[in-house]
């Protein structure tokens, strides 16, 4: 938190701090919610969650090095800590937060959609590193927890963050808008992901545009201009606007892509009449999209184009998608940790590019509501032209082969279970062969990864 002292905290939980006690000369570094990753000097805030209670957890804090705590209810802490007893711990983390990003002057550069935001995130604040200095929010801290946990590690130095925005319900990204004031705001599509929960399509596009809707009127809307929900965002917005995509009415245009294989993917990148050649390490033509939306964000920050085709092709980004050595000279595209119709589809297209056998593991697509059926049937349908080796887990998942074997692929397997899965790649999988491994989160994907890869 750049160190906060405590005056600064009463200061900032102004209309939910109900008493303090304890000393008044610490200076808090960090805000924490979790005691197992508390540091020495942090203020532990004791959130109340679905399965835990933080209050069981506050001497653990103070054990730990955490000066102080922020409360509901009395606890029982050595006099040398410092307590905030609030109405609310959660709403507290996020008043404070609040506060503490009007205290600062760096721009906000805020990412929602529901594809992409994490690589689109990851991008921009690589691109802008070459000018500014940048915070950004790491891992899955995009929640009404993780963007003030972020937020309140802004400092002085930093001159831009850029935050990943998740949404689980209407209003939530509206709620981290209000605390994160972003004055720039990327939507990278509107899809049927959490469909099942929102109930349409239309209700998730009302969710995503609540970004655009809150940004100022000097501010920037960086719209994808090929995704018609999106585009049609600009009319929400007083916020000037720009399109990146492939379409004529993008400003930041991509043409001429060619696919590498797992080196990467080269693009044309064209704005205001200028063109660059682009080199991207990221392997699959998806990536064109967050690439624009980078450049979009970074042009109108006042890097030149060839600066922003320099800091693409030397980004280096930590995704949750893995490129890993497989069983017997094999080589595994671990993208285990989520997926959506859209991604299931950008997974395949890239598997399709590449050479020797190619197999694919694909599992349940989950929250898909209406759409899961089609959703399903769509991926069957790729999975036939872009895999050798087609093998599918989950009662969902079934429609995926059915429809495969309709678009007569090659071969199709639907297994009953993960465990099966392991022993028929270790039985197939030879030198030269590369193997797509994803599915839904909730189908623990991962451990079939980490079957194939222990040595």
């Amino acid at each position: 938190m750049g160190s906060i002292k405590v005056t600064a905290v009463w200061e900032g939980l102004k209309g939910v701090l109900v008493a303090s006690r304890g000393p008044t000369d610490p200076r808090f570094e960090r805000a924490a919610i979790d005691s197992r990753d508390v540091q020495k000097g942090d203020l532990f805030f004791a959130v109340r969650g679905e399965r835990e209670d933080g209050h069981d957890f506050v001497a653990q804090a103070i054990e730990a090095g955490a000066f102080g705590a922020v409360i509901e209810r009395p606890i029982e802490t050595p006099d040398a800590a410092t307590l905030f007893h609030v109405s609310d711990s959660l709403h507290a983390l996020q008043r404070l937060a609040e506060w503490w990003r009007l205290q600062h002057d760096a721009k906000v550069i805020a990412v929602t959609g529901s594809v992409g935001k994490t690589t689109c995130k990851e991008l921009i604040a690589s691109v802008l590193g070459r000018k500014y200095r940048v915070l950004k929010s790491e891992a899955n801290l995009n929640t009404e927890i993780g963007i003030p946990l972020t937020l309140l590690q802004l400092t002085r130095e930093h001159e831009r963050a850029v935050l990943e925005f998740g949404m689980y319900a209407r209003g939530d990204i509206a709620t981290l808008s209000q605390i994160a004031r972003p004055a720039t705001g990327v939507v990278t599509n509107v899809g049927p992901v959490h469909l099942e929960r929102l109930g349409s399509m239309g209700a998730i596009t009302a969710a995503k545009v609540e970004l655009v809707e809150a940004l100022p009127p000097d501010g920037l809307a960086v719209l994808n201009g090929d995704d018609a929900r999106t585009a049609a965002m600009a009319e929400r917005t007083q916020a000037r606007v720009t399109y990146y995509g492939f379409s004529e009415q993008s400003n930041i245009r991509a043409s001429d892509v060619v696919g590498r294989g797992l080196a990467g993917i080269e693009f044309r990148l064209t704005h205001a009449g200028n063109s660059v050649d682009v080199r991207l390490q990221l392997p699959g033509k998806h990536h064109v999209y967050p690439a624009l939306a980078a450049a979009a964000a970074a042009l109108d920050e006042g890097l030149t184009l060839s600066q922003v085709a320099d800091a693409l092709a030397e980004a280096r980004l930590d995704l949750r998608s893995r490129i890993l050595p497989g069983p017997n000279g094999s080589t595994i595209l671990d993208d285990s940790y989520n997926a959506s119709p859209a991604s299931m589809l950008a997974a395949l297209d890239l598997l399709a590019d590449l050479a020797g056998r190619r197999i694919a593991l694909l599992g349940d697509m989950l929250e898909l509501g209406a759409a899961e059926e089609e959703g399903h049937r769509s991926v069957g349908q790729r999975a036939a032209t872009a895999c050798d080796l087609l093998l599918t887990v989950g009662p969902r998942a079934s429609s995926i082969a059915e429809a495969a074997r309709r678009a007569c692929a090659t071969e199709v397997r639907h297994l009953d279970s993960a465990e099966e899965a392991i022993e028929t790649l270790r039985e197939e999988l030879r030198e030269g062969d590369h193997l797509l491994v994803k599915a839904s989160r909730a189908m623990v994907f991962e451990e079939v990864v980490s079957a194939l890869t222990e040595t």
